[in-house]
């Protein structure tokens, strides 16, 4: 299992996934890692709720409600109640999030073609399908979010 950590371990260093902050190829802006996290998942799940953002990305809720302040002063996203349930607040993507995630989106699309340049066909599907297996298999075993007794990444 050794070889497995490593190989995850250098993987996250040589993909850019510990640097502190985007670069200005990227996207222009000085946006950290746990911010892009957070504008990526706000898109992806279309208008949710800070809760549940905060859950999907295993951030505690005073750490996440910095980074939430932070993105709404630099007019990233915009936050408002839910019609539903006036105790919830959702959370949005401005036009200029929207113009920096598209900047990421572009940038990470032609890092990730670099990297497939240099394989076979059949290696990029084998590293897609390992990747969608590997997340299953995390998402079986509660290794992802806020409230997991097993963490894999470091130390307890």
């Amino acid at each position: 299992m050794e070889s497995v950590r490593e190989e995850l371990q250098l993987f996250a260093r040589r993909f850019g996934l510990l640097n502190a902050s985007c670069c200005d190829e990227c996207c222009g802006e000085q946006v950290s890692m746990a911010q892009g996290h957070l504008l990526f998942e706000i898109r992806r799940s279309g208008n949710p709720s800070m809760l549940q953002v905060a859950e999907e990305l295993g951030i505690d809720v005073t750490t996440f409600s910095r980074q939430v302040k932070s993105l709404e002063t630099k007019g990233l996203i915009f936050r408002r109640v839910s019609e539903e349930d006036r105790r919830v607040t959702l959370l949005g993507l401005t036009t200029a999030g929207e113009e920096v995630m598209s900047r990421i989106d572009s940038y990470m699309a032609d890092r990730i073609e670099q990297i497939f340049t240099s394989m076979t066909p059949f290696e990029r599907e084998t590293v897609v399908r390992s990747l969608g297996l590997l997340n299953s298999a995390l998402a079986r075993t509660g290794c992802s979010g806020v409230n997991t007794d097993i963490i894999i990444a470091c130390c307890k």
